[in-house]
């Protein structure tokens, strides 16, 4: 008797569940820039042994996301979502209690980086990639994104509030015991197929998946553009907050800058994952790289001010996490779905090394120099630069001499 194909979870669960693990996971992650000065002073650190951490953090992410991926494609996403809400809390905990350097970058770098891979987007995705239409897939991967910047707008003031009333340790351990409410979402996304033993099919093992992929030159491209949007993201959501105290801005500003870029970044990835639908997306990506590299040039020369600060906010909000949906898509549009989270996961890898760069170099050369001037610059450099390799991006599908690719 032939085995049946098991049912697909609906839409709307898979993006309830999947929007609200990401508006938590990411919510808590943008906000660490605000514990910069508070860790450094109280422990007598310097901001370069809180950005390497930080640095640790995102490489950390990059690393055990490959691995958490392969995990989600051959088991299901259900089984990472927990191990991965688990060591998020012992993560933030640990943070809060480190007495040391060392003992903080195992913790809020390690444990924390670890954690972030098992419930992000990368994993989130491949269930999006398996249980959604191809027809509606990048528009529902910008809705996931778009949960994250809420996240972002949601959690950055809540954990600015939560530093101020209860001080920064307390808010760590809050925030730790939050962070368990992924556990009961992850619930929602346990697919039928897995939790029957029925993985799906696949036309190539993980070996032949990988080969194809680091060979294809379209992959290697967006590779590259991801490690610029690690680059840039990172240094100004956990640097801008020190930066702009430094200038002699109230730290309100930055809790309000940070706010409206996860508020814009809403319409930003949804509108990106919406217009994946439609348009090319090696322009889309194109486009916001470049956009970025203006935005980021303006305000560095312009003079300062919370207004400027704000529209800055706002400007880098409709691109800040803009560029997940249409190269997550790319990605499952070349290469099919049935290894797409582990795929994503690799791609991801290159952002996390921009991530780690970003954060560390900004540590380093203020400690350095006193200023971030030479990291602001990179940033627009490496934004044209992203602009220019994705243009040749070729997405259609992979012609593999057989079956054309599952999902495509």
């Amino acid at each position: 008797m032939m085995q049946t194909a098991p049912r697909k979870l609906s839409m709307v669960q898979v993006l309830t569940c999947g929007a609200l693990i990401v508006t938590l996971s990411m919510g808590i992650r943008h906000g660490f820039g605000l514990w910069l000065q508070p860790i450094t002073q109280a422990q007598n650190w310097t901001r370069e042994t809180f950005a390497f951490a930080l640095a640790i953090q995102n490489l950390a992410w990059g690393t055990f996301g490959i691995f958490a991926g392969m995990v989600a494609d051959r088991f299901g996403a259900f089984r990472v979502l927990i191990a991965g809400a688990v060591l998020y809390g012992l993560g933030l905990a640990g943070m809060a209690l480190s007495t040391t350097p060392l003992v903080f970058t195992l913790t809020a770098g390690v444990l924390i980086g670890a954690a972030q891979a098992g419930t992000t987007y990368a994993v989130i995705y491949g269930v999006i990639g398996r249980q959604i239409d191809p027809a509606k897939r990048s528009w529902a991967m910008g809705v996931a994104a778009a949960a994250g910047s809420f996240g972002q707008f949601l959690m950055v003031p809540v954990e600015g509030f939560l530093i101020s009333g209860v001080g920064w340790q307390q808010a760590l351990l809050v925030l730790a015991m939050a962070v368990l409410v992924i556990t009961p979402l992850a619930w929602g996304l346990r697919e039928p197929g897995f939790a029957a033993g029925m993985a799906p099919a696949r036309d190539q093992t993980i070996l032949q998946a990988l080969k194809e992929a680091f060979k294809y030159p379209s992959f290697q491209l967006l590779m590259a553009g991801y490690f610029v949007c690690g680059f840039q993201v990172v240094f100004i959501g956990v640097h801008m907050p020190s930066y702009l105290k430094d200038k002699g801005l109230s730290p309100q500003v930055a809790s309000y800058a940070l706010a409206l870029i996860g508020l814009f970044n809403v319409f930003g990835t949804y509108i990106a994952g919406s217009l994946g639908q439609r348009l090319a997306k090696r322009k889309i990506l194109a486009g916001i790289y470049l956009g970025r590299a203006i935005a980021i040039a303006i305000f560095i020369w312009a003079p300062l001010s919370p207004l400027s600060v704000y529209i800055f906010a706002s400007v880098m909000g409709l691109l800040w996490l803009s560029t997940i949906p249409p190269t997550n898509a790319t990605v499952a549009q070349i290469f099919g779905v049935a290894h797409l989270s582990m795929l994503g996961g690799f791609v991801f890898f290159s952002h996390q090394i921009g991530s780690f760069l970003g954060v560390w170099l900004g540590g380093l050369l203020y400690d350095r120099t006193g200023s971030y001037d030479i990291v602001w610059y990179l940033t627009i450099a490496l934004g044209v630069f992203a602009a220019l390799v994705n243009l040749p991006v070729r997405e259609a599908p992979i012609a593999r001499g057989h079956a054309a690719p599952q999902g495509a």
